[in-house]
């Protein structure tokens, strides 16, 4: 059977001096399966963008900002990660410099600047605590990863670097 994930984008907006980083404090929605969590911005790939178009539009939705700067940080694969158990292909960005002011909140929950060597202190979905200081490394290399999930779990995590 071919292999169909989701394909969405996860970007993470630095602050101009580096040290923070725009976080969605996920408390808007009740149905919401990340509900009080916090998460990088992002979603869904649409028909016909490639997937730094789709960075850039999710960042604009999200945030009200426009990117001028961003790096593709990774991949990660996140077998049965859907609330139906979907599978999801990431591409995961670090935003290094935009245009505009951040909104405050949107329709997920609220926009907040977060002291990058915090995040570890948030919660979270287990899985990012593993891949968010590949994120923010200095190592110039993408990651790749597989984060399998069942029923809202991680199950295992193996990366590599090319």
């Amino acid at each position: 059977m071919p292999y169909t994930p989701i394909v969405a984008t996860l970007g993470y907006v630095l602050s101009p001096d580096g040290n923070h980083v725009l976080m969605i404090h996920r408390n808007a929605r009740q149905d919401d399966m990340h509900l009080g969590k916090y998460n990088g911005l992002g979603g869904k790939m649409e028909p016909g963008e490639d997937i730094a178009a789709c960075m850039r539009r999710e960042i604009r939705e999200e945030a009200g900002i426009e990117c001028t700067e961003m790096s593709l940080r990774g991949t990660l694969n996140w077998p049965g990660f859907g609330k139906q158990g979907e599978d999801w292909l990431g591409f995961i960005f670090v935003v290094t410099r935009f245009e505009g002011t951040p909104l405050t909140s949107n329709h997920e929950g609220a926009l907040e600047w977060v002291p990058v060597e915090k995040l570890d202190t948030l919660p979270m979905w287990e899985g990012d605590r593993h891949f968010l200081p590949l994120v923010f490394d200095a190592d110039p290399r993408p990651f790749h990863g597989v984060m399998p999930y069942k029923d809202g779990r991680m199950v295992s995590w193996n990366v590599t670097r090319l």
